[in-house]
């Protein structure tokens, strides 16, 4: 679960990967997608926090050596802190804002099938109903962002020079006389 929380394809990273990409979105309506899915996935980031935190808050010593939680809680105890699963900290490396539109849906779309992914492993090995249930809602949602990221897409690429719209970045370069 750490890994949904301060991980590369983690909640904290896609907040901060939307809320930054939305000042060279253009399009209002691109922008107000970014926006919108920025601030969700800053719900998501409270859920999974909150599952963490339920989790660990009441590990016996013995429970913690078991687990594998040992080199965490000696730096943390249960405090909820941002990591990857392997312990790799969380950093702005994480996400990506290149203020070109077309790169940053296309990210945002990838970004969003990823953290799918990792939801889809954690309910390979999760048998708990009550980490379940959020995990199985937290990976519909991403379901929805990967679609709205599209609709952002196709916004951007409407308002584009049809014959080759990959050719400049809306946000920056104007278009010029020359063919």
């Amino acid at each position: 679960m750490f890994l949904k929380f301060g991980g590369p394809d983690g909640e904290m990273g896609a907040s901060m990967r939307y809320l930054s990409q939305r000042y060279a979105m253009p399009y209002k309506e691109g922008k107000a997608i970014l926006t919108d899915i920025g601030t969700e996935e800053l719900a998501h980031l409270e859920i999974v926090a909150t599952i963490v935190h339920q989790l660990t808050r009441n590990l016996t010593p013995e429970q913690v050596v078991e687990s594998g939680f040992g080199p965490y809680y000696i730096d943390h105890t249960t405090g909820i802190w941002p990591q990857a699963a392997g312990g790799v900290p969380f950093n702005a490396c994480e996400f990506q804002s290149k203020g070109d539109p077309i790169t940053d849906l296309v990210e945002d779309m990838a970004a969003e099938q990823k953290a799918r992914s990792t939801y889809d492993n954690i309910l390979r090995v999760i048998t708990d109903p009550d980490i379940c249930d959020p995990i199985r809602f937290l990976r519909e949602r991403e379901i929805v962002h990967f679609q709205r990221f599209g609709e952002a897409l196709r916004i951007t690429q409407d308002n584009l020079d049809s014959k080759n719209f990959y050719a400049f970045n809306p946000s920056f370069d104007v278009k010029t006389k020359c063919k």
